[in-house]
This record gives C-alpha cells, sequence and structure tokens, in this order.
C-alpha cells in the first residue's frame, strides 16, 4: 500500500496548511496563533480537543468504530526557530528572527492530516491520541506537557512521533530499536575578571585570554577523557565578550552544548568541566562560574513499537526504502521524555532537500506531507487492531 487514497486527495490542503504555518512561525511557548488553527481544525473534524497542556500544547482525542480499547498516541511539535530564514519562497517567514528551519511546521500538518484521515474513517477500535507539543527546540516542551498530567489525563499504551530528514533519500524512512538519539545538556560559563585600558593589560585579569584558555582545555575532555569507543561531543557555540577595542573587559562568557548517550559519560564531562574551571580560576586569579542543565535525555526506541513501525513504514514506501540498521544520531529530541513514560517509536521521513535543518536556507520538501500522514495514520490503525 503506498500513501492513503485519501490522504492524497487533500495533499493540496495539507500543502496550504504547512505553507500557512510557515509564513507565520512561532518560538517555544509563543505557539498561539499554531494552536489556535490546530485546534480548530480538530475540533472541524469532530475530535474532542484539550488546550493549554504544556502552556501551548493540544491533545485531540478520537474514539474508534470499536468502542473502548487500547489507546494509541501520535505527536507532533510545532515551535520554530529563533533565526532568519534565507530562502526567499513566497511563503517565506514574515516575522524577523523565527523560522521554521527544522520543519515542525511539516511534522505539524501530517498529524493533522492523520487526524482528519482517521476522524473521516474511524475504521479502528479503541482510541487515538493527537499530542501536538510545543517548545521542542530546547525550551522543554515534553516536560511541561507531562508536568501538566499529559499520560494522567490522557493515557496511552503506545506513542508514535517522527521528523523529516534531508539526509535521507526521498522516499526513505529510518526507524530502529534502541538508542536513537543523544541526551544533550547545555552549558553557559561566566568568567569575572578586571578591566582595564588594552594598552595596559598588567592593571587587569583578562577574562578574554581565560575564555580562550578554557575553550582549548574543555575540548580535551572528549578527547583525553572519555573512552573513544563511546560516542561524545563537547561544543562550545557562543563566545561573548567586550564592546570595544581599547578595553579589556570585565567579563567574558562560553556557552554551548554536551551531547551524550551515557549518563556515565555525562556526568563525567560534567565533572571534568567543572575541575578544569575551577583549575583555571586559581591559575588566572579570576572567578568562573560553570552552569550545566539538562535539556534532553536520550531517546531510547522501544523494540515492539520500533518493529511494529517499520513494518507500517514498508506499506507506505516499500521494503526497499526502510532503514532499520541502528545508525543513532549525536542530535536530540525530546521526544525521548516521552518515551521514558509510555512505550513507543521515533522514526525519520527522508525528503527532496540537500540543505541540512537549523540552517537558514532549510527547506522542506511538501512531497513528504502525504507520506508522514500516511505512516501516523496506519501506526494507529494498525497498533489498535493488533
Amino acid at each position: 500500500m503506498p500513501t492513503l487514497p485519501r490522504i492524497d486527495a487533500f495533499a493540496d490542503e495539507l500543502t496550504a496548511i504547512r505553507r500557512d504555518f510557515h509564513a507565520y512561525p512561532e518560538i517555544g511557548f509563543e505557539e498561539v496563533r499554531t494552536s489556535g488553527i490546530v485546534a480548530e481544525k480538530l475540533a472541524s473534524w469532530g475530535i474532542e480537543v484539550h488546550r493549554g497542556i504544556g502552556r501551548t500544547g493540544v491533545v485531540g482525542i478520537l474514539e474508534g468504530r470499536g468502542g473502548p480499547a487500547r489507546r494509541v498516541g501520535l505527536r507532533a511539535d510545532m515551535d520554530a526557530l529563533p533565526m532568519d530564514e534565507t530562502t526567499n519562497l513566497p511563503y517565506r517567514s514574515t516575522i524577523p528572527g523565527r523560522f521554521h528551519g527544522c520543519g515542525h511546521d511539516g511534522h505539524t500538518t501530517m498529524l493533522l492530516g492523520a487526524a482528519r484521515y482517521l476522524a473521516e474513517t474511524r475504521d479502528f477500535p479503541g482510541t487515538a491520541i493527537f499530542v501536538f507539543q510545543p517548545a521542542e527546540e530546547g525550551l522543554g516542551g515534553a516536560r511541561a506537557m507531562l508536568a501538566d498530567g499529559l499520560f494522567e489525563r490522557f493515557p496511552c499504551d503506545e506513542i508514535y512521533g517522527l521528523h523529516n530528514s534531508p539526509y535521507l533519500e526521498a522516499g526513505q524512512i529510518s526507524v530502529f530499536p534502541g538508542p536513537a538519539m543523544a541526551g544533550a545538556d547545555f552549558f553557559d560559563i561566566r568568567i569575572k575578571g578586571r578591566g582595564s585600558h588594552g594598552a595596559m593589560p598588567h592593571n587587569g585579569r583578562d577574562p578574554v585570554v581565560v575564555a580562550l584558555t578554557l575553550a582549548g582545555a574543555l575540548q580535551t575532555i572528549v578527547s583525553r577523557n572519555a573512552n573513544p569507543l563511546e560516542a561524545a561531543v563537547l561544543s562550545i557555540t557562543q563566545v561573548h565578550a567586550g564592546s570595544a577595542y581599547n578595553v579589556i573587559p570585565e567579563e567574558a562568557t562560553l556557552a554551548g552544548t554536551i551531547r551524550t548517550f551515557s549518563p556515565e559519560l555525562a556526568t563525567l564531562i560534567r565533572d571534568r568541566m567543572r575541575e578544569i574551571a575551577a583549575g583555571l580560576a586559581i591559575s588566572f586569579a579570576v572567578e568562573i562560574d560553570v552552569d550545566i542543565r539538562s535539556i534532553f535525555d536520550v531517546l531510547v526506541n522501544h523494540s515492539e513499537p520500533a518493529l511494529a513501525a517499520a513494518e507500517v513504514a514498508r506499506e507506505i514506501v516499500g521494503a526497499e526504502n526502510v532503514l532499520t540498521e541502528v545508525k543513532p544520531m549525536m542530535g536530540s529530541e525530546d521526544f525521548a521524555d516521552m518515551l521514558r513514560a509510555v512505550p513507543g517509536a521515533y522514526c525519520w521521513v527522508g525528503h527532496a532537500g540537500s540543505v541540512p535543518v537549523h540552517n537558514p536556507s532549510f527547506v522542506l520538501d511538501d512531497g513528504i506531507l502525504p507520506v508522514g500522514a500516511s505512516l501516523l495514520a496506519r501506526l494507529v490503525e494498525t497498533r489498535l487492531a493488533a
């Protein structure tokens, strides 16, 4: 079975919905317009709607024809990134500093497509739960929904999510059991020295020199402290200091991210960061404050749901286009938090595009909207019939 014919019939409407979301992107916990459209469309299809879950999250409930039975959840993220778009598309972002550069507009649209199809057919026993999550991009949207009692209020026996992938070929779907995406920390390091005239450095304690030294030292943690057979990344992504050519500033800051698949390795990296910073603070007679925050858990696909998702994917794109070889990614995804609470799986849907996500020139291929919607819809039908 290829993409579902009923979904293909309203594919143009899905494209219009996705491009509207794209033109009016909203970042985490600000998805007021987006969640309003989602709630309105779900209600128009006869789906019970609950708003304000995790601040701007939406949950839809749909009973099948077969009466009470098992409950399967489907989840999509709604938020954009705080960055500018450079695509110059006719439906490009109309809001400066806001861009759907990760394709969440597409994920939301795919789940709407699946919800519409299932509401029109209801060819399943049990209950479908549609979870539209805010703030996936590092702001803790999944944890906010869980703290609001997501699975206590809307119990699920299984839950599934997906992500577009410009790294796969168009028409390919990847899913496999076990660890699939890394856990992530974000960190901020503040160095407080003593400012002085740029021509008289001996009167100051230069935080810029300390920041440069610390940045180099931190890179030795993965190369010299971590087991080389265990994957880990420590990336410094921000450096801030100074405002004039002739002033040594009072402060400098570093910020970045840690990625691992092991809690023990994450702890080692955090400890070494603090130890190195403490040593340099003594060496340079400055103050160094290290703030490390756990943002994402390791995303672990459960075995049976992952195998079931692969089987459904074979129906949609053909067995030759379903990739089940284990290839974990160093990227992170807060659907991991939901998978810690409920069994399920996360899939990647390839599309025709070569620009990576989180790039200002990223373009989502609208051709995958019926593919993702069909995959999600068939997961409900097959898992509730199982």
